[in-house]
């Protein structure tokens, strides 16, 4: 694996990990809060995930397809969100996020077959 390709990955994961707690942490901590005051919060949270988020893409971009780059974010992003939805939000274990999961690798199956990214 290429320092490309691990770069992007440790940087997409913990981008993911703002963007997931700004796009639903508010929902546990500051549902008695405004909307506003929400948005504002997650605002300020979602600039941390944009400045490993940005450096992460362009790193990906000089080993992976545009494409493949969007495939293994959304993975991520899978990855990140089922412990988060799980042991932070405490919702319950679903079959379902087997079957998503499922679902994301067929998807990263296609979009990397063939190629040798990394």
């Amino acid at each position: 694996m290429s320092g490309a390709l691990l770069r992007t990955i440790l940087l997409l994961t913990a981008s993911n990990v703002f963007m997931t707690y700004a796009w639903y942490g508010h929902l546990r901590n500051q549902s008695d809060k405004p909307w506003v005051v929400a948005a504002l919060v997650s605002w300020g949270i979602a600039l941390f995930e944009y400045l490993l988020q940005v450096p992460a893409n362009r790193a990906g971009f000089t080993v992976l397809t545009l494409p493949q780059l969007k495939m293994l974010q959304e993975a991520i992003a899978l990855t990140v969100f089922v412990p988060f939805a799980v042991f932070y939000m405490k919702q319950p274990v679903k079959l379902d996020f087997l079957w998503a999961g499922l679902c994301i690798m067929g998807a990263m199956y296609f979009m990397f077959r063939g190629s040798a990214a990394g």
